[in-house]
């Protein structure tokens, strides 16, 4: 079958037409020297190896050798040192580009069959019967004017704590590091009442504390920042390219910079802007993040599937009411549920850059962001 190599900018590419390269049944891995079973993430490799490396990625895995990073990788090496094999596994040119979690797969195939299905209801000339109008059934409307009413709430707590914020510095005196501090304060203080609203509003999402505290900890600690992004968006304003919070905290991408942080969330921000969603899709949206059953350490992943479901129903039906004449919407929104895990890896790149400039993060967001101070 024809495999897909993801180039650094996330598209597909195929092989050029024609037969696939045959294996002989004598190579070897190029990361352990075990036989190898064919390309996997760009590379000549084992079952083992191609495990190890996709595990090691999703989990954004960190190892440590106890051989300051000299072993040298081999079937048997392979066992005992994990951040010897994840260096093997780069330098023998394996991308994590090419890892796709479970939860983008089911994406992927989801925005597939919507368009299949578009185009086969396309292609047809004979006149259909006229289908009804859908409508949300009455327990998804009392969902959706629950999850507007919580997360309404939510907001309202954190605009009453706005006094408590530390004020952006007026100077503009980058090489103050009293300046800097000051900036990068008032930041983590903002992220800090963003994380204490999503943890509430998870909180009364229903279905959540049927789950186990260890795996409502593991769903916060990986959603929290894409949700926080997510958020981030809705306050974009095109019209002056700034993100503005508690109603009149606006930041621009220099602001953004200044306090140490670099602002890839601007391109994202523009990209949602676009699609124009109300209060319920968003609503929705973050409920259908929290509830990703491929996180990290989640044990009851069926559970978690079922409760992720209605809001995915409610979704779609809502969008087909709201949008009857864009088939592809709801693709196209859970697609932005994927472009926030690139941007989240992007995150957790630029925390541990933070931490190079000893720029310690505030307790809560350590824990959430799972920083090892």
């Amino acid at each position: 079958s024809i495999q897909l190599l993801f180039s650094c900018n996330g598209q597909p590419v195929k092989r050029k037409k024609g037969p696939a390269p045959k294996m002989l049944g004598n190579e070897v891995c190029s990361v352990c020297g075990d036989k190898a079973s064919g390309f996997h993430y760009n590379v000549l490799s084992c079952e083992g190896c191609k495990g190890f490396f996709r595990r090691s990625i999703i989990k954004s895995a960190q190892y440590n050798c106890k051989n300051n990073g000299r072993c040298e990788m081999d079937m048997y090496m392979r066992r005992k040192c994990q951040q010897c094999r994840l260096r093997k596994c780069r330098e023998a040119g394996m991308l994590e580009q090419c890892v796709l979690s479970e939860e983008q797969i089911r994406l992927k195939k989801m925005k597939k069959q919507q368009e299949d299905e578009t185009a086969r209801t396309s292609t047809v000339v004979t006149p259909s019967p006229p289908q009804e109008a859908p409508t949300l059934d009455p327990q998804q409307q009392e969902m959706i004017e629950k999850l507007v009413a919580m997360q309404k709430q939510c907001n309202k707590r954190s605009f009453l704590d706005r006094p408590r914020v530390t004020p952006w510095p007026q100077s503009q005196d980058l090489q103050n590091r009293e300046v800097r501090q000051q900036r990068f304060a008032h930041f983590t203080e903002l992220a800090i009442m963003s994380v204490q609203e999503i943890v509430d509003f998870a909180k009364q999402l229903p279905g959540f504390l049927e789950l186990t505290r260890e795996d409502q900890i593991a769903l916060l600690k990986t959603s929290t920042i894409e949700i926080m992004l997510l958020e981030t968006s809705r306050r974009y304003n095109p019209a002056i390219d700034s993100i503005t919070f508690l109603k009149d905290f606006s930041y621009n991408k220099e602001d953004f910079a200044k306090a140490g942080f670099i602002n890839p969330i601007f391109e994202f921000s523009k990209g949602m802007n676009d699609l124009h969603l109300d209060e319920a899709e968003y609503a929705l949206l973050i409920a259908i993040n929290i509830f990703s059953a491929d996180r990290p350490n989640v044990q009851d992943h069926d559970l978690v599937e079922r409760l992720q479901q209605p809001y995915v129903d409610a979704l779609r039906s809502y969008i087909m009411i709201k949008r009857p004449n864009d088939h592809l919407m709801f693709p196209r929104m859970l697609m932005k549920l994927v472009s926030l895990r690139t941007l989240s890896s992007v995150h957790s790149e630029q925390v541990f850059a933070l931490r190079l400039q000893d720029k310690k993060l505030p307790p809560l967001l350590s824990e959430i962001w799972d920083v090892n101070e």
